[in-house]
């Protein structure tokens, strides 16, 4: 668990809460009710039978055998791919819309990119009769009609964005204005470890499952823990939750980010790696420069900021941080899928290519431990488009 300092916001001087005054009001009273309320007996007790019962956890970790031999160490797949909803989404959603009914709330508004937080937000929303609206880049919306679809046959209001680069960000900018205008009845149920204090606490707090689970399970299957954790990054929020278990041991940790067209093409979604310090949707972290066109194959890391504790884990060398390029990702994305009958996301197929040149730097024998956040299915339609299977 994180440790004392980071519990109000601070990471290491990044994170905060940079919001206009209106927002600090209700952004107290939800810190105060997550505060109060996410480590009583009776909220775990419901939020662990949701993630049972409803998301399907736990998720096992798999052994990838044919592909450990194609890449050399020994690959070990987190599968978040097989939560309802196909991600990790579902974690932190729950988390937070039981948290929002505590608080009296009637009512979600949330931001997509890839459309897996809209799904999971829909779901949930469902669940506990919160009506729902959800925010989305029109440049998404359109590579991501299925989650769009989705998302209104469990009766969510989907609003398509068309401002500014008609992306996650800008999904993210029109959420908070619904949020600011509507404080008494609505929460912002926000999908990453990203924004101002408390969501990047509160979401990795929710999240923290993942790490959990595998840290016992790879023990359990090895005898040891993984000498690397690899996961994609855009906000972060599963790779928090994979980190957060492994934060005291002798782990190294990789963040795959969204390298786009390349160094040098000025397209990419890689902050952590290219980026400068900044302030972006109420946090100080780690943002693109402006004249970066924000760019990744993969929607869910088409983003131009990221988590702010993942850029403390920067700054203090607790993470090395890489862009993995679209066509690395592609290239991994269907050799999983022809190796282990795996279709991973886009997102996750990052991190799989990171561990590819992971384990060209490391014995046949090591560890390395792959968040596989999400599956394919949405964006099978999308790479058919770039693979020729005929």
């Amino acid at each position: 668990m994180a440790d004392e300092d980071t519990q109000f916001g601070d990471f290491e001087g990044f994170g905060g809460r940079h919001v206009p005054e209106p927002l600090e009001e209700p952004l107290d009273q939800l810190a105060e009710t997550f505060d109060e309320i996410h480590d009583t007996d009776e909220f775990r007790q419901r939020f662990r039978s949701y993630l049972r019962d409803f998301a399907g956890r736990p998720t096992p970790v798999f052994h990838a055998e044919r592909l450990s031999e194609e890449y050399g160490a020994q690959i070990y797949l987190k599968r978040e791919d097989l939560l309802h909803g196909g991600a990790h989404k579902v974690n932190n959603c729950l988390g937070q819309a039981l948290l929002a009914e505590e608080a009296g709330k009637t009512r979600l508004v949330a931001e997509t990119g890839a459309g897996q937080h809209g799904v999971a937000t829909a779901m949930v929303g469902a669940l506990l009769g919160l009506d729902t609206e959800i925010y989305m880049g029109e440049k998404d919306a359109n590579r991501q009609r299925m989650n769009v679809f989705r998302m209104r046959l469990l009766g969510a209001e989907v609003n398509e964005v068309t401002r500014g680069g008609a992306g996650l960000a800008d999904a993210v900018d029109v959420a908070l204005e619904d949020f600011a205008a509507n404080v008494d009845d609505t929460h912002y149920l926000v999908g990453s470890v990203v924004g101002p204090d408390p969501f990047p606490r509160m979401v990795r707090e929710f999240q923290s499952v993942i790490g959990r689970e595998a840290r016992d399970q790879v023990r359990e299957e090895t005898g040891q823990l993984p000498d690397a954790a690899v996961a994609c990054v855009g906000g972060g929020s599963n790779a928090i939750g994979l980190f957060d278990a492994f934060r005291d041991d002798d782990v190294d940790f990789y963040g795959a980010e969204g390298g786009g067209e390349g160094e040098g093409s000025g397209k990419h979604a890689a902050p952590l790696s290219e980026g400068e310090e900044g302030v972006m949707h109420g946090m100080k972290t780690r943002t693109l420069e402006d004249d970066t066109e924000v760019h990744s194959v993969s929607a869910g890391l088409d983003y131009p900021a990221v988590g702010p504790e993942h850029a403390m884990f920067r700054a203090v060398g607790r993470c090395d941080y890489r862009a993995v390029e679209d066509d690395d990702a592609l290239d991994a994305f269907r050799t999983l899928s022809e190796l282990e009958g795996i279709i991973p996301a886009l997102e996750s197929s990052h991190a799989i290519a990171l561990a590819r040149d992971l384990a060209g730097e490391m014995d046949d024998e090591d560890v390395i431990l792959v968040n596989l956040s999400g599956r394919g299915d949405k964006d099978v339609e999308q790479a058919a488009e770039m693979f020729d299977l005929g």
